[in-house]
This record gives structure tokens, sequence and C-alpha cells, in this order.
């Protein structure tokens, strides 16, 4: 099978692990331990075979050269690309950048931008971007987005198939953005019947449109203000206000304040 052939009809570009090791002139082997420590992401295919985008390339050009001229180790190699801003799109251990994962669930049904974009409702170019990491998509867009794809929300944090910790310290926690200024970090995951989030919204910020769901939702302010419309009933919570309200019931929500806004927030059952 050739990279383009696995990569589907969207596939033109992406490379397999021996391709890569060829053009970046290392070990197969040594590119795995790179993936391992989050600096490249590759999609996967259903066969479990890795492709490799061209930013991933440039990305593994950049850790060879700190590895070989530099004589830097693996955590060296790691501290130095994230201060130099090549890793921040959530390129760790504990989140994950949705586009690449849409991009993967796409390209591995044999889909095009086009048929998705015109299935969701979005168009093709934003949903282009957002796939390439350049635009984040908002709340209302991943619900569509998850729905298409029969997905739960918790597959966007890499965490459904991850064994309940007992204890989640701040560092460890699963980290999603939800559109431009709105971040969500997961803080329990596995095999709960809660779905408990520390949202931070940024002034202006929002969940987009309108949308609903089935299941129950508990919010407490931690600071600042939030404007949530319930069936066009508009409420303004402020810090130390706590809201229930059922999921079925249309609701969307912004930060109209001027300070950034977090939000303990709790969903059950596990939406989407």
């Amino acid at each position: 099978m050739t990279p383009s052939a696995a990569g589907g009809r969207d596939g033109k570009g992406l490379l397999r692990i021996g391709d890569v090791a060829r053009l970046v002139g290392v070990s197969a082997s040594l590119i795995r331990s790179w993936e391992r420590l989050g600096i490249v992401r590759p999609l996967r295919t259903h066969s479990r075979y890795r492709l490799y985008a061209k930013e991933e390339l440039r990305l593994l050009k950049q850790a060879r050269f700190l590895s070989r001229v530099r004589k830097l180790n693996p955590p060296a190699i790691v501290a130095v690309m994230k201060a130099r801003g090549l890793l921040r799109l959530a390129r760790n251990n504990n989140s994950m950048a949705v586009g690449p994962r849409l991009r993967q669930l796409r390209i591995t049904q044999g889909l095009s931008l086009a048929e998705v974009a015109e299935a969701v409702g979005i168009s093709v170019g934003f949903l282009s971007a957002v796939e390439r990491s350049q635009m984040s998509a908002s709340v209302a867009t991943l619900r569509k987005l998850a729905r298409f794809y029969k997905l739960n929300l918790l597959d966007f944090f890499n965490a459904a198939s991850e064994a309940n910790p007992y204890l989640v310290r701040p560092r460890e926690r699963k980290q999603l953005e939800a559109g431009p200024g709105v971040r969500m970090d997961l803080l329990a995951w596995g095999n709960t019947v809660m779905e408990p989030h520390l949202f931070t919204i940024a002034p202006g910020a929002g969940s987009g449109e309108s949308y609903r769901h089935e299941g129950e939702e508990f919010l407490f302010i931690c600071r600042g203000t939030l404007n949530i419309s319930l069936e066009g009933e508009e409420y303004r919570l402020k810090s130390g206000d706590s809201f229930y309200f059922e999921s079925s019931t249309p609701h969307m929500w912004c930060n109209s304040g001027k300070s950034q806004t977090v939000v303990l927030w709790v969903n059950t059952p596990p939406t989407f």
C-alpha cells in the first residue's frame, strides 16, 4: 500500500514511517521514541499504520538537529522545542490537538472535506482550517462533528479507553481547545458516569450557536461571570453562583465580562 493509498482520498502528502525515517535520516525506532515524548503525533489508519504530514517532518528534522549538532538528550530536546513554541499545539502527554484527530477520522473513513462539511453544516474552508489546527471549533461545532463520527467527547481528549485515575494533579489534566478563547480541562476520565471539566473562558468567548443533548448539567462559577441562555431566557452568573439544568433544553453561553471566567462544569452522563 502506498502512502497516498493509506491516506484515503485526501492522503496525498502523508508518509509511512519508513519513508519518514529515510527523509529525516534517523531510525524508525528513534522516531517512535520521539513520538512517545510528544514531539510528533502521527495519524493512524484502521490497521494502525503511522502516517506523517509535512509538519511532522519539520519537527523531526528539528529534533535530529538538536540531537546530533547540539548534542542534547531527549528531555532537553523537548524543552528547547517547547521554548521555541514548536510544540504548543497540544503536543504533550496530557492534551491533544483536535485537528489531527478529526483529520484521522475522516481519512480512515475515506471521506472528503466536502462530504463531512456538508453533513455537519459548516464550510469546507473552516473544516480544513480546524483539521490543520489553524482554527479551533466551538463547543457547538464539536458536538456536531462528534455526532457525525458517533463519538463521545472523551474521544477528543484521547481518554475514553484509559482507566480511572483516583487523583488528577493540575499538571496531569487533559486539555481541549473548544473554539477561540475556550479551554476545557478534563478533571476525571475512565469508566465514569459524570464528565467534570474546568472551563476557562476568555472575554467575548463562548459556545457558538445554541445546542442541546441528553443528560443534566451543573455549573459552579469559580471566577468571573457567565451569561447563559436557556430557550431564550437569559441568566447572568457571577463568582460563587451555581446553576443546574437539563441538557435537552437548548442552551448557549458566553463570557460578556472584561476578565477571564473559570467554571466547574459537570455533565451526566458523558456528553455526545
